[in-house]
């Protein structure tokens, strides 16, 4: 008897729903730094809220320009910004 075999399943990554929002009054880059997903950067406008999945080791990076034209960076957890459902 012959048994075949199909390709070994990929390694399921869990993802998780992650919110940020944008609550100053300058536009703001937002960068999620994971090596196992595809490159994610997005413009998030004053007041605006971004959901955006993510796996649980991920960082997301907040880039702004402030007045003196120096570029500041703050990193955040996803999972400290994981949606409640």
């Amino acid at each position: 008897m012959t048994i075949a075999l199909d390709r070994l399943p990929k390694k399921q990554v869990q993802k998780i729903l992650c919110f940020y929002v944008n609550n100053t009054h300058k536009i703001q880059i937002a960068r999620i730094s994971n090596p196992q997903t595809k490159y994610l950067e997005r413009t998030v406008f004053p007041g605006e809220r971004f959901l955006f999945e993510a796996i649980l080791e991920a960082e997301l990076e907040i880039h702004q320009t402030l007045e003196n034209g120096e570029i500041i960076c703050k990193r955040l957890l996803c999972k400290d910004l994981k949606v409640d459902e």
